[in-house]
């Protein structure tokens, strides 16, 4: 929850600043993945309770290029997600995965267009 915050407070302060847009929707079906049962005097935790969440967010960042994105949506033991981003040299990197109890961590990356490099600057005069 912390780690969420932190990213939504960053987003929004980069937003804030005028460079770009961002944006963060989360959906949880239940408070940090436990059920909680019963009035105030009841502090029943239920661990085993079913977990459900959808999340997803995005960067574009004209001046600093920076471009992202991620959703993922979990359904108890079923995670499912992808993640995009624009890489220094030109490509495209798309990142699509998912993960259950019977196929285990499955993902498949793929780049899309051509790398370019830019030749390297050589500055003349003194080398310390």
């Amino acid at each position: 929850m912390k780690a969420f915050l932190v990213l939504a407070l960053f987003l929004a302060a980069a937003a804030a600043y005028g460079h770009g847009s961002s944006y963060v929707s989360r959906h949880d079906h239940n408070e940090g993945g436990y059920a909680h049962h019963g009035g105030h005097d009841d502090h029943h935790i239920d661990y085993h309770h079913h977990p459900a969440y959808k999340y997803e967010y995005g960067v574009h960042d004209p001046h600093t290029k920076d471009h992202k994105s991620q959703w993922e949506h979990r359904d108890g033991d079923v995670v499912k997600g992808e993640y995009t981003l624009d890489e220094a040299d030109g490509t495209k990197r798309i990142v699509k995965y998912s993960s259950d109890k019977h196929n285990g961590f499955q993902a498949h990356v793929e780049r899309i267009g051509h790398a370019h490099h830019d030749a390297p600057v050589h500055h003349h005069g003194h080398h310390y």
